[in-house]
């Protein structure tokens, strides 16, 4: 298989006459170009299988503080279920779309998302939680921006680099992609939201490598990004404290250090096998954040050591398939597009992971198709929903000659 980073090939021509596409007219062939195949349904039925089983984790993690917030165990339940199914219908409508036509809505994409993260900042459209306004609100219904800006950014920086893959080896040609990021990341850094800031940071860093940007060139923009990390912790007083908390979290059990150190006790808790499926300890309002940003913890107190390795084996599973798909595009910008969101989720899941685990300082961050939170899980299955159509597509062209070997 070629590296991700070499696959530069242009869109193969059609077959001449006697190849593959011998005795068939040129409008038969195009017609049959049309006829997607089956797809990659290992990565399909992988998406659909952690989904379905962040909504029992979610259930399980959060029903006991659902039922004493909202007098309803079943009230975060109901909202990822709906969540699931709403994208299930993404995957299917988008399976059958030619994504080939994304290709001219990366700007509008980016604007909207620019649009959406400038709105949290607006009085009584913005919606504050725990210190933080990272939500817009109509009515009952919410959205979190950051979760559709990643992939506005994604859209648009796959679009540009289809434009003209030669200039993305030189900083210059990079500039309006490194803008747009910076863009999308000040906007989510002021919310403040640090640590998708840092997710969407390493996708345009990663988007930029796979794009073909220069050593030196990527090295002038990696210097300093990772110099600027230590002045914005400086620079806000509760970084500090979390990056404190995560050094010691004994030194404030009760404080910055509570949250981590709870974790710490599901992870232990569940030893090898775990205590078993609905019997978590730690759910019960001792580990804040159950079924979001810390419902890793809970899983891994439920089935331990062997359901954690499991889960993140369909996790990596389904990354591994996700570049595959990648690396059989014969067009640069399916190429690009799914590198983007198998990246974005495989950042992601990452992070999560070692936050919960107490590698890096703790920082609010879903596990991506598992932690409640509708908007995380529609827009996540949306965008594995286009990964699977350029699946389609490139199986399709086989029909009149194409190959993606």
């Amino acid at each position: 298989m070629r590296s991700l980073r070499s696959n530069r090939a242009a869109r193969a021509p059609l077959p001449a006459p006697g190849r593959e596409g011998r005795g068939r007219p040129l409008a038969s062939a195009l017609s049959a170009g049309k006829r997607a195949g089956k797809g990659d349904l290992l990565f399909l039925a992988a998406v659909i299988l952690l989904a379905a089983y962040g909504v029992l984790s979610v259930y399980s993690a959060s029903c006991y503080n659902a039922e004493v917030q909202y007098g309803d165990g079943m009230y975060f339940f109901k909202k990822q279920l709906i969540g699931f199914a709403i994208g299930l219908a993404a995957i299917v409508g988008i399976a059958f779309f030619d994504y080939r036509k994304l290709k001219k809505m990366g700007l509008p994409a980016l604007i909207l998302s620019l649009v959406l993260l400038a709105l949290v900042f607006v009085p009584g459209v913005g919606k504050s939680n725990y210190g933080a306004t990272r939500w817009i609100g109509f009515g009952g219904f919410t959205i979190q921006p950051s979760e559709i800006a990643k992939y506005g950014f994604i859209l648009f920086a796959a679009g540009y680099f289809a434009k003209d893959p030669a200039r993305m080896r030189t900083l210059k040609g990079a500039l309006p992609v490194l803008g747009a990021g910076l863009a999308v990341c000040v906007l989510i850094m002021l919310e403040p939201n640090m640590s998708v800031t840092m997710c969407v940071g390493a996708i345009m860093i990663g988007m930029i490598f796979l794009g073909g940007l220069s050593p030196k060139a990527l090295a002038g923009i990696c210097i300093p990004a990772l110099v600027l990390v230590p002045v914005l912790i400086l620079a806000e007083p509760y970084r500090l404290q979390r990056l404190s908390a995560f050094v010691d979290p004994w030194a404030s059990p009760r404080e910055e250090g509570y949250q981590l150190i709870q974790s710490l006790y599901a992870l232990g808790n569940g030893n090898f096998f775990g205590v078993g499926l609905f019997h978590s300890r730690q759910k019960y309002r001792f580990l804040p954040f159950s079924e979001s940003d810390f419902i890793l913890s809970v899983i891994a107190e439920e089935t331990g050591f062997v359901g954690v390795l499991l889960l993140f084996l369909v996790i990596g599973f389904v990354i591994y398939r996700g570049f595959r798909i990648a690396n059989a595009c014969e067009d640069f910008y399916g190429y690009m597009l799914v590198s983007g969101i198998t990246l974005a989720f495989a950042v992601q899941s990452c992070l999560n992971a070692l936050v919960v685990s107490g590698c890096i300082p703790p920082t609010g961050l879903p596990l991506p198709l598992i932690s409640a939170g509708n908007t995380s899980l529609v827009v996540t299955m949306a965008g594995m929903g286009i990964v699977y159509a350029v699946s389609r597509h490139n199986e399709g062209r086989k029909f009149i000659g194409y190959t993606t070997k």
